[in-house]
């Protein structure tokens, strides 16, 4: 999570600085009184930290673009998290609302999530925040598109999955390298299997490999390859979903989740206990994330 910080001086200089007082007790003369302090403006509240989401509505309101803004490379922190989930229930209450484009801003997607948060000490809240936002992303029954630009990786990935559509650039790259780190990624292992061939998805999660635009395009991962993403997204969101009835949409978009949601919300469950309680009780994977923090090479134990 990013942090402001701010120093300034202590204290205000008295008032009578800079006056110059004669010592001749008959040259003093009374100061002049001081002019009427003009009213205050009306405070105006100044956040702290800048909101890692850009949230805004368009097309009357019927869709909603959420942006991940979180800076260089868009790690997805907790603090990018609950922001994620206060859009979601958010959006809960729009009737009209046809589609959520999830979108970004700067060249990349994003890096993936905050690999500080993995430590042993702390990647237990993360993950059931990360979990608990994917399971609300589902429930929401609204239809999501993501669009995708340059790299989308690790837990980036695992969140455009969750898109009922994936519109990506030609300079994207998708990957999950938490293999490389030493640990492996649970809402990947859940996902991907559902969206591409299994043989793929274990392909990409046992070796952590990058394949770009083309390659996910072929096996299924994106459904759409174009110069202007955004462009594209909105386009098929106005030509498919707009016309239609926004409740038939979410029954229609509920109906279309019901053959696998149930087995991967129980899937993701055992797959975070596995990681939390067993994966991150091993040596390599401290020894994984720790080595990546510090920029060195890993030392495997092989326990």
């Amino acid at each position: 999570m990013r942090s402001t910080s701010s120093s300034c001086a202590s204290g205000w200089p008295p008032e009578s600085a800079g006056r110059r007082i004669s010592s001749s007790r008959c040259c003093r003369r009374p100061f002049p009184a001081k002019p009427p302090i003009p009213p205050r403006e009306a405070a105006v509240d100044t956040p702290l930290t800048k909101s890692p989401l850009n949230v805004t509505e368009i097309e009357g309101g019927r869709v909603v673009r959420v942006a991940l803004d979180a800076g260089k490379g868009n790690v997805i922190d907790r603090g990018a998290i609950a922001a994620l989930r206060k859009t979601v229930v958010e959006c809960r209450g729009r009737s009209s609302c046809r589609a959520l484009l999830l979108e970004h801003t700067g060249p990349h997607f994003s890096f993936g999530a905050s690999v500080q948060e993995h430590l042993p000490e702390v990647v237990a809240d993360m993950l059931s925040e990360f979990h608990a936002l994917a399971r609300e992303l589902l429930e929401l029954d609204t239809p999501i598109v993501a669009v995708v630009r340059g790299m989308c990786l690790g837990g980036g990935l695992e969140l455009a999955l969750l898109a009922d559509r994936i519109v990506a650039a030609p300079d994207a790259v998708f990957a999950q390298p938490e293999i490389q780190l030493g640990v492996f990624a649970p809402l990947g292992s859940a996902l991907l299997p559902r969206v591409v061939n299994p043989h793929v998805a274990a392909d990409l999660l046992l070796t952590g490999r990058r394949v770009d635009a083309r390659e996910a395009e072929r096996m299924g991962l994106t459904a759409e390859v174009a110069d202007d993403p955004s462009a594209a997204a909105l386009t098929w969101v106005r030509e498919h979903l707009l016309p239609v009835s926004a409740a038939a949409l979410r029954h229609a978009t509920r109906a279309a989740r019901r053959a696998w949601q149930p087995g991967f919300l129980a899937e993701l469950a055992d797959l975070e206990a596995q990681y939390t309680g067993e994966l991150m009780q091993t040596n390599d994977a401290r020894e994984g994330i720790t080595a990546f923090l510090e920029k060195r090479t890993a030392h495997w134990e092989d326990c």
